[in-house]
């Protein structure tokens, strides 16, 4: 994955360098200081537009808002999330077609919720290029089908957060619900695949929602899972590959 960060203020820059290392640990990082210098850059190599521009908007000469515009200009898709202290912009920026828009000061929380739903943006459109049609299912359309008592239930993957084991039960943790339904969690994770790993016994997650990690617990972007001593290793080399996978 490639992220660009466009902002005069050196600090800043070296800020939201040291952020997004947290959350995306392979990801390739270009600071500039300045929009023009990043418009020269983009004008010699108009094909290296990085798939993540984090752009401010107040900056001297010209500002964040219409470097985005030239960009879009010249053909860039580049997923843009403005992160400004101005909160007066944010309807020029649906213009450009802009991700999100943070103000600063931006939480750590929020900052790395956000670089997660761009990710999972960037893997959609990858898909949506690959296939077309009816060919394969993508993760973002692959659906399972759960029966709780005598109610199917059709769910999304890429809407499932993450599952357990609560009394003789699995309990499914999605975006919008849980539904508890009697099955096997091993099962679950065979159907699931490799974006899926069971940190406990009990607990199996999806990589896309993971925010970070330590050796005995996970925080997703809703609440948290252990991570059994004996699954670390397995868990952090699954989780390398797979940020490997989406970045690619």
């Amino acid at each position: 994955m490639n992220i660009a960060i466009c902002d005069d203020d050196r600090k800043i820059c070296g800020f939201l360098e040291e952020k997004i290392r947290t959350v995306f640990q392979n990801a390739l990082i270009e600071s500039f200081y300045d929009a023009d210098t990043l418009w020269h850059a983009a004008n010699e190599e108009p094909k290296r537009a990085p798939d993540i521009l984090l752009l401010d908007i107040q900056m001297n000469r010209m500002n964040g808002m219409e470097l985005a515009r030239k960009l879009r200009s010249i053909g860039w898709k580049t997923i843009l999330i403005f992160i400004t202290a101005y909160a007066d912009y944010v309807f020029d920026a649906f213009d450009v077609g802009a991700f999100h828009y943070l103000v600063k000061p931006v939480s750590d929380k929020k900052l790395a919720e956000v670089l997660h739903k761009a990710a999972r943006e960037l893997t959609q459109e990858k898909a949506d290029t690959r296939y077309t049609g009816s060919d394969l299912e993508t993760a973002d359309t692959r659906r399972i089908v759960v029966k709780s008592g005598s109610i199917h239930t059709s769910v999304k993957v890429s809407d499932i957060i993450f599952a357990e084991v609560f009394n003789r039960k699995i309990v499914l943790h999605t975006t919008t619900q849980s539904i508890e339904y009697y099955g096997k969690l091993k099962s679950l994770a065979d159907e699931l695949g490799d974006g899926f790993f069971r940190t406990h016994r009990s607990y199996l997650v999806n990589f896309a929602y993971v925010i970070k990690y330590d050796s005995s617990v996970i925080f997703l972007q809703e609440g948290q899972v252990p991570l059994a001593k004996q699954s670390y290793a397995g868990f952090v080399k699954a989780y390398m590959a797979y940020m490997k996978r989406i970045c690619q």
